[in-house]
């Protein structure tokens, strides 16, 4: 081989290592960052200013939207794990479930991720989605790949406790 040859293996494995030095870094500090407490400020803000937006709309506009919030689910329940019984009420704002202390549920579990789900509201009905946790959520024995619907009493499996939408 000639030197020009050796000379840029050389650099591409320079680059190749430093590539991987630099992910390993951004990974390290997305799960140590206490990022989830700003967001959960911000949820707390949203809902604060949504509240007077809600006493301002007229009467028969408020009443309309209760009895469909009373017809699904009403709370989310931890059904299986270290957490069992845990009871978190439903409201507009999405859940965020990990290993962070800025989530809004957290669990202390070595198989989560320090952000690893979701439960939202889109309209009436419930959806979970993974936010790229390392070991999967799933619906069942089906690992949930986008956001997908959550009918209530079916259990989601994040780590090793079992989540379930409940009336």
């Amino acid at each position: 081989m000639s030197e020009l040859t050796i000379t840029l293996l050389r650099l591409g494995y320079l680059v190749l290592l430093w590539v991987f030095v630099l992910s390993a870094i951004a990974v390290l500090r997305r799960d140590l960052s206490p990022r989830g407490a700003p967001r959960a400020s911000r949820a707390e803000r949203r809902r604060a200013e949504a509240a007077p937006a809600t006493a301002g709309a007229s009467a028969g506009a408020a009443a309309a939207p209760a009895p469909a919030r009373r017809s699904g689910p009403t709370r989310l329940v931890v059904t299986s794990g270290p957490l069992t019984g845990t009871t978190l009420p439903l409201s507009t704002a999405s859940i965020l479930i990990g290993r962070s202390p800025g989530c809004t549920l957290v669990l202390d579990d070595d198989y989560s991720s320090s952000r690893h789900a979701r439960i939202f509201p889109q309209g009436d009905q419930w959806y979970v989605e993974d936010l790229g946790s390392t070991n999967g959520t799933f619906i069942g024995d089906t690992q949930v790949s986008g956001p997908q619907p959550l009918a209530p009493g079916v259990g989601v499996r994040i780590g090793q406790s079992v989540v379930e939408l409940q009336g």
